[in-house]
């Protein structure tokens, strides 16, 4: 079964592109607002939208993306809610693929079987658990791989050879190599150290490699355009957000063209890097 993702990759392949994927926290500062956000960025320049699903513990984010989803869940998201998001959104756009990305705690509550069957109907493409190990595969990726969903995995600087395999047994759509070892936003990607990564990745997967973690501009998003699949970018996209709200954490008349616009210099940046 041929998913949007998967399309989407093809598509980029024929014309010799690199995917630009865009991270935001769903909720973030309220779900209308996050809704908004999620229509201006295809149009903005993102190939691929990863939505945060927001979660009391996130214990890969950096403070950026930590202080989304606090904001999220102050505004009331649940996890019911994001798919709800992700179903108003659908109706306006049916080939963006979508990505939800998290962590495990909020799907075990909500009931793997059920978090399945909705997520699917409300149009999403693939999963992005962070805690979830591959040996715990039969718990989420298994199912949501039966049910056609793309199950990404996060592979790391840490990521050796002997690891990679396991790693990749399961995974679909693309891989997502973390260009720094540390939390979310932490330091800067080194472009050409993500190239030699991206290469020996390559060696043992025909998927796609998407590299995030330490993007922030359209200069770094260029660099590391030239070496990889797609590039990732979240608390860049984050902290515009935040920095376009109210002292009471509230959106503005500001905050959807913040994201957007820093979106489109990105997605330029990526465009502009290109040269596989």
């Amino acid at each position: 079964m041929t998913t949007r993702i998967d399309a989407r990759f093809a598509e980029l392949k024929r014309q010799n592109r690199a995917a630009f994927v865009t991270f935001v926290m769903c909720g973030d500062p309220d779900l209308d607002t996050s809704l908004e956000i999620l229509k201006a960025l295809p149009g903005a320049g993102a190939d691929v939208i990863e939505i945060g699903m927001p979660f009391t513990d996130p214990m890969a984010d950096g403070p950026a993306i930590q202080a989304a989803g606090l904001r999220a869940l102050k505004a009331g998201t649940t996890l019911a809610k994001t798919l709800g998001v992700v179903k108003r959104f659908r109706a306006t756009d049916d080939v963006t693929p979508v990505v939800l990305m998290g962590y495990y705690n909020p799907i075990y509550v909500y009931g793997v079987d059920r978090f399945l069957v909705d997520a699917r109907a409300a149009g999403v493409d693939g999963l992005i658990i962070v805690d979830l190990p591959p040996e715990e595969d039969d718990e989420l990726c298994i199912p949501a791989l039966n049910a056609g969903l793309n199950f990404i995995r996060l592979a790391t600087p840490t990521t050796d050879d002997k690891r990679l395999p396991a790693v990749l047994a399961n995974t679909s759509g693309f891989v997502y190599y973390v260009s720094i070892t540390g939390i979310t936003g932490s330091a800067a990607a080194d472009s050409a150290a993500v190239g030699g990564a991206v290469a020996r990745i390559k060696r043992h997967t025909g998927l796609p490699v998407c590299v995030g973690f330490g993007i922030r501009t359209p200069e770094a998003a260029a660099a590391i355009a030239g070496h990889a699949d797609g590039v990732v970018v979240g608390s860049a996209l984050v902290d515009a957000l935040r920095a376009s709200l109210d002292p009471q954490d509230h959106a503005t008349a500001k905050t959807v063209t913040a994201v957007a616009d820093l979106a489109a210099a990105l997605a330029a940046g990526v465009r502009a890097g290109r040269g596989r």
